[in-house]
Parts: structure tokens; C-alpha cells; sequence
């Protein structure tokens, strides 16, 4: 595999770009239109003497590098496997990325080379010969606690960065210890280091002015010597110009990877020299990574959980790790649970499918009652076509109590009342979420696009929603995050995450590229069980991870003891699929508990029942009435009785059609008896346990096998939170010690 990497300040010369300029007069004359002056003439000649001001420098080796890279690309050159640049560098490397136009990564180091250039009172130097990871130690030692580490440019050689006096003291420091000590001239402060702090937020105010796309290169960044995520740009970005540059990291991680080749595209040779210093050191089996790298999280050793997943998903769910406890109906997600979860700085959803939204009210007031610090907290929607004004009913309940954060589950397509939520938290503060559960491509394709424009027009007519909220429907996809299911106990489709993660993040790029979205969706793995298949779903890109049915077996939980104790023995083989009660008609399935039960046997005969007969009438007398007796515990027309007195005298269309439909009539009284089983699982009814149905995902026989003969073993002392750490904090080391574990590969023994 092959690496460009792009020279940062310090590599201009002049005369550099001289067989460039001319080649490509068309880039160059846009150059000088955004620059307002002529920039072949300042890499040339310098007339002026200002190629080696700072405001002047990042333009010009800008430019060069872009035109160096270009002519690389003309040449008819394959494209690397990776980009890296160094500090200024790294802004030619995103180009080189296409994550943005040549004129938009132009403008933003022109402003970037003008802050820099207006900070004053600091100096830079180089160190060599001294172990990178001794310098901090010295520092501290000798009281220059003023110094930052500017850059790690290879194991023994740093550059240093902090005010003048400081930096003039620490040379007969480090001389005397028999370091070489090279105060750099023409630089004007501190860069890298914490007294660049100041120019974070008028930088930030550029970068918000640059649309970034998806890198089609994966692209190192300064920061955290990995790969730049989605998302991650502006505040990399942003971070970038106080915090140091570690080249070390960069190059070890792309070696790492099984990167042979590096190209150095711009003037001079400055990386290829560190790059040779840093194979030679590791090649020795002795390549230290920079101290500073276990704040970044750059060394495999520093890989914390705080840090995995996306960033931009702690910040915008205001959690303090990249976790989310998923609902479970009914309220087997509680209120106990997600105050809990709030309580210690993670995401958890109210389990608000299936009640009453009296129910779903009276909970809502408990958990404002209980998070009066504003902890973070949110609520399902289940998708109901069958009672679509239950399902709007529940939207306006979550806007009039404030819920920002919403997890829609079982859609297919979007609703109008997932619509209207979508568009009135868009307008009134963007700050409201919307996490979507979905089982496969094409049910995440509906919530990477916008919302459909004729359902968004119905709801204006209807008043539903305003002009102003009706604006954003076209500018923002369906969701801000799609939680990916894999046989996590919700409806499934049985794919896998393996398969189904990267499927999806390629889905969801394109979708970004397509639309230009302002941001993209990030993508979330279900059905997580264990530490280890939580570092599994992280490095197959997973920006966050949810946990469901592992939670059902807590303190917490919200269903009976009696289903707490059969779910405590569970294995991984112990679930099945079975036909969803919510989407019978349409043939949807779910992951259900089968040990020590016979729900599953038994809804798969319904639904088979309904497929070959056309009503109940038909169905064998004998076999109907063992089914009466031991399935529904009445028959079939006192079912249907219920049904029409209750739930669908407010339904009139639906009543309509069952009365002059027996299929449909069939399917409602079957469909009665998945809601039947469920009601007796939470309730724990004696003498009913054949019939329970628990959704169950083979990710909690996982979780048990785990934590067998642990503290952990008995649900009665699992608690929502520690799980939450507890997979967390093991994924963080099972990451750390497989990736040591493959940088030992071929080292002798």
C-alpha cells in the first residue's frame, strides 16, 4: 500500500512550483483572484521578502502542494491507499481527499495563515536526541511548565513551543543532558501549543463557512493519528492549530496498516527524512510512541471509552460515551431505567410502544421529576398504520413535554407523525434527535432522504406543521442517526452486523454526497451484548452502540421476575424468530425467547393458520379448539368480541373492514394473541409461562455466558448503568490488547 503525504511551514523556498505554475496558468490565476495578489510571483522571486511570513507561507505551500498533486494525478499515477500531511500539510491532504474544492481549501488557509500570523510573543525549537517520551517528564522536572510539545516528528526528535523566555532557558536545560537545541527562526509564536487557544473560535467560524464531503481517501489526521471519521472535520480541524502535530503516531498506525510506500508531493523532502528516521527506529522492534498521545487517543494503549464512537453523538445526546440503551415496549424499558441511565451520563429510551398515552404522560412527569438537572433521556415511538392517530397522539405529548430525543421503531417508511416531530424540533431548536431503528438497506434508504415532500404537504394543509418548519424538509434526511438491528430482539431480518454495518455506511455516504447534507447520519450498531462485540461494531465504523435485551434482565427492567429468571439462564442458541405481532400481516419477524416457553411454536402456527385459511370458520374444529383452549384461554368470537367493544369502536374504518372482511377479522384476533402473551410475560401469570412472548436477541445468551460466575451472574445484581460501563470500559480493552496483540505480529519470539 502507498502513502502521499504533503509538507506543512517550514518547507517553503524560493523558486519552489517553478515547472507548475506554468502547466496549470488557469489554477494559478484563481489562486491570485482569491489571494488578491500574484502567487507565482511570490514562490518565484519574493520580492517583497514575505514568503516566509506566516500569512503568506500557508497560501503559497498550499498552493504548490495542490498543484504538485495534480500533476501527480495527470500523470496517471494510481491514487494512494492513504493521505497524511503535516500541520499545514494535512489541508492539502484533505484536498487531495476531495473533501473540498481547491478555492474552498484556499480560502480557509488564508484565513488560517492571517490568524496564525497575528499571534505574537512565542518561539518554537527543535529537540534531538532526546526520547520523546522523556521531554514532558523534563519539563515539568525543570520548571518550564510554560513549554508545550509542538510536534512528534520521530522517537528522538520534538519540537517544542512556548514563550520566548521559556523557551530560551530550556536550551541550557536540554544541551546540558547532551541534546541538540535549534531555536527556529522566522516563527512569529508558539504554534501547536495551548497559546493558540484564542484562535480556535475565529477559526471555527471559517471552517463553518466550508462544506466538507466524506474523504474518498481515508485521511490521518494531526490530532488523533487516525483516520478522519464523518463528522469529526470542523472540530479536528479546529483543535488542530493548539494541539500538537504527532507525526510518530501517524506513521507507525499507517505502517501498522502495511503501508510500504510513502511519496512526499510538495517542495523540499523534510517528511521523507522523518519517515526514514521512524522506520529505522522501527524496524529496531524500539518505536515509542509520543507521550502526549495517550490524551489523543492515538496509541492503541490509549484507546479509552470515552472515546470511542463518534464525538459529535456524546455531544449532541449530551452523554459522556457513545452508548444508548434502546426501548423495549411496553415500558420494559422504565422509568427506572432511563433515570439510571440519565443519572450516570448515558442515553436510555422510555419504552412508551403499547401504552396508553395517559401511561406514557404520567411516566414522563416521574422522569422530569427524577432528571431535574436536565440529564439526558428519550422516548420511543412505535409505528402503528393500524391507529395512526394513537401514534400522532404520542408525537404531541413528546412536543408539549420538551422530549428531545426521540427513537422511532418498526417503520418501514416514515409516518406523518414521525414527520411532524422531525420538522417542529428541526424549527424550534435543532437540537432535538431523532434515532431510527432499521433492519436493512432499503428501510435506511427512507430515512437517508428527506422526508417525502407529499406527506410533509399534507401536514401543512392540515396545519399540522408550518411554512418556516415545512422549509427544512428538503435540506435535512429523515434522521440524524440510524441504529442498525441485528437480530437484537426488535423485528429483524436476521442480517448481521458484519454485513449490515458497512453496507450502511457506504449507503449513508452516499446519500450525504448526494443531498449535501449539512451533516451526516451517523450509524449506530444494535444487539450488543458483549465487550467484545462492541469493539467489533467500533472498528467496523459504528459511531455508536445500542444495547436492548440484555437490559430487560435487570433491577431496572420493567417485566416480572419470573420472566427476570428465565432470561438469566438463557444462551446464545436459546432464541428464535418468530412472526411480530405489530406487523403480522406483512409476514415481519422478531428474535423471541424459546427456552423454557412455547410462544414461538405457537405464533408460527397462527400465523400459518391465517395463510392457508381465509377465516376462522375454516380451520380444523378440533385443532381450533385446542387453540382456544390452551392458546387464547376463550374463543375466537369472544376475542373478536372484545376487540370490536374496545380498541376498534375509535377505529370505524378499521371495524368496517373487519365486518365485511373474515381474513381481516381473522388476522385481528390473531394478532390479539401476540399482544395477549406479552401482557402475561410482564405480568408473570402463573400457569401461563408456555405462553409468554419475550423479545429476546441471542446477544443476552452472549451477555450471560460473559459474565457467568461474576458479580454479575444473578440479575438481581445487574443494574442498567453498570452494564453500561462494564461493556464500555471491556470494550476499550479488548481493543487495546488486540491491537498490541497485531502489532506483535511477526516480531521474533
Amino acid at each position: 500500500m502507498k502513502a502521499c503525504v504533503f509538507p506543512g511551514q517550514g518547507a517553503q523556498t524560493v523558486g519552489m512550483g517553478e515547472d507548475l505554475f506554468a502547466r496549470y496558468p488557469e489554477v494559478t490565476a484563481r489562486a491570485g483572484e482569491v489571494l488578491g495578489y500574484d502567487v507565482a510571483q511570490l514562490c518565484l522571486k519574493d520580492p517583497q521578502g514575505r514568503l516566509h511570513q506566516t500569512q503568506y507561507t500557508q497560501p503559497a505551500l498550499y498552493v504548490v502542494n495542490a498543484l504538485a498533486y495534480r500533476s501527480r494525478c495527470d500523470s496517471g499515477l494510481p491514487p494512494p491507499d492513504f493521505v497524511a500531511g503535516h500541520s499545514l500539510g494535512e489541508l492539502n491532504a484533505l484536498l487531495a481527499a476531495e473533501v473540498f474544492d481547491f478555492e474552498a481549501g484556499l480560502r480557509l488557509v488564508k484565513r488560517r495563515g492571517e490568524l496564525m500570523s497575528r499571534v505574537s510573543g512565542g518561539s518554537m525549537a527543535a529537540l534531538i536526541g532526546c526520547p520523546g517520551e522523556k521531554v514532558e517528564e523534563i519539563l515539568r522536572s525543570h520548571g518550564l511548565t510554560g513549554i508545550d510539545v509542538a510536534n512528534y516528528n520521530t522517537p528522538s526528535q520534538v519540537v517544542l513551543s512556548g514563550p520566548d523566555e521559556e523557551i530560551a532557558r530550556a536550551e541550557d536545560v536540554f544541551s546540558g543532558l547532551g541534546a541538540t537545541y535549534l531555536p527556529l527562526k522566522n516563527v512569529s509564536a508558539a504554534f501547536h501549543s495551548r497559546y493558540m487557544k484564542g484562535l480556535e473560535e475565529p477559526l471555527g467560524e471559517a471552517l463553518s463557512n466550508v462544506r466538507f464531503l466524506p474523504p474518498q481517501i481515508p485521511v490521518i489526521s494531526n490530532v488523533s493519528a487516525r483516520p478522519y471519521a464523518v463528522g469529526e472535520l470542523r472540530e479536528l480541524l479546529k483543535r488542530q492549530i493548539r494541539e500538537p502535530v504527532r507525526w510518530l503516531d501517524s506513521i507507525l498506525y499507517l505502517l501498522s496498516l502495511g503501508v510500504e510506500e510513502f511519496e512526499e508531493v510538495g517542495p523540499g523532502g523534510v517528511l521523507t527524512k522523518l519517515i526514514k528516521a521512524i522506520r529505522k527506529t522501527a524496524a529496531g522492534g524500539a518505536a515509542p510512541r509520543s507521550p502526549g498521545a495517550l490524551k489523543a487517543g492515538a496509541a492503541p494503549a490509549a484507546i479509552t471509552a470515552e472515546r470511542l464512537g463518534a464525538a459529535s453523538f456524546r455531544r449532541d445526546y449530551q452523554v459522556r460515551r457513545a452508548y444508548a440503551a434502546g426501548a423495549l415496549d411496553k415500558g420494559i424499558a422504565s422509568k427506572a431505567q432511563v433515570v439510571r441511565l440519565g443519572k450516570a451520563g448515558y442515553m436510555g429510551f422510555f419504552g412508551a410502544g403499547g401504552l396508553a398515552v395517559g401511561e406514557i404522560e404520567e411516566s414522563l412527569r416521574a422522569i422530569r421529576q427524577s432528571l431535574r438537572s436536565g440529564e439526558p433521556f428519550g422516548v420511543s415511538l412505535l409505528c402503528r398504520p393500524d391507529d395512526p392517530e394513537s401514534e400522532m397522539a404520542v408525537v404531541e405529548l413528546c412536543l408539549r413535554h420538551g422530549v428531545r430525543f426521540v427513537e422511532a421503531d418498526g417503520y418501514v417508511t416514515p409516518s406523518p407523525a414521525l414527520i411532524r416531530y422531525r420538522l417542529k424540533s428541526l424549527a424550534r431548536e435543532r437540537s432535538h434527535k431523532l434515532m431510527a431503528k432499521v433492519t436493512r438497506p432499503d428501510v435506511a434508504a427512507a430515512f437517508l432522504e428527506p422526508p417525502p415532500e407529499h406527506l410533509v404537504a399534507e401536514l401543512l394543509r392540515a396545519g399540522l406543521v408550518s411554512w418556516d418548519e415545512a422549509r427544512w424538509a428538503r435540506r435535512v434526511p429523515m434522521a440524524d442517526d440510524l441504529s442498525v438491528e441485528a437480530d437484537s430482539g426488535a423485528s429483524s431480518d436476521l442480517g448481521g452486523a458484519p454485513v449490515l454495518l458497512p453496507s450502511l455506511i457506504r449507503q449513508r455516504d452516499q446519500a450525504f454526497l448526494r443531498h449535501g447534507y449539512e451533516v451526516a447520519v451517523r450509524i449506530g450498531s444494535g444487539g450488543i451484548g458483549t465487550p467484545e462485540a462492541a469493539a467489533s461494531a467500533f472498528l467496523l465504523g459504528a459511531d455508536f452502540i445500542v444495547t436492548d435485551t440484555v437490559n430487560q434482565c435487570t433491577v431496572e427492567a420493567g417485566t416480572s421476575d419470573e420472566v427476570k429468571d428465565l432470561l438469566q439462564t438463557v444462551s446464545v442458541q436459546d432464541t428464535e424468530s418468530a412472526p411480530a405481532g405489530d406487523l403480522f400481516e406483512l409476514g415481519a419477524r422478531a428474535q423471541v425467547l424459546k427456552k423454557g416457553v412455547r410462544f414461538p411454536v405457537r405464533a408460527g402456527r397462527l400465523y400459518d393458520l391465517w395463510r392457508r385459511h381465509g377465516a376462522w370458520e375454516e380451520v380444523d374444529a378440533a385443532f381450533r379448539a385446542r387453540i382456544e383452549r390452551e392458546y387464547f384461554g376463550r374463543s375466537f368470537e369472544q376475542v373478536y368480541e372484545e376487540l370490536r367493544t374496545g380498541p376498534l369502536e375509535r377505529l370505524p374504518e378499521e371495524l368496517a373492514r373487519a365486518e365485511r372482511d373474515k381474513h381481516h377479522r381473522m388476522a385481528l384476533v390473531f394478532r390479539w394473541y401476540f399482544t395477549h402473551t406479552m401482557d402475561l410475560a410482564l405480568a408473570g401469570t402463573k400457569g401461563q409461562k408456555a405462553n409468554y412472548q419475550v423479545r429476546c436477541g441471542p446477544a443476552l445468551g452472549a451477555f450471560n455466558q460473559w459474565v457467568k460466575g461474576t458479580r454479575l451472574e444473578s440479575w438481581r445484581d445487574r443494574h442498567v448503568d453498570v452494564i453500561a460501563d462494564e461493556i464500555m470500559d471491556g470494550a476499550a480493552a479488548v481493543l487495546n490488547r488486540r491491537l498490541h496483540e497485531l502489532a506483535a505480529v511477526g516480531e521474533p519470539d
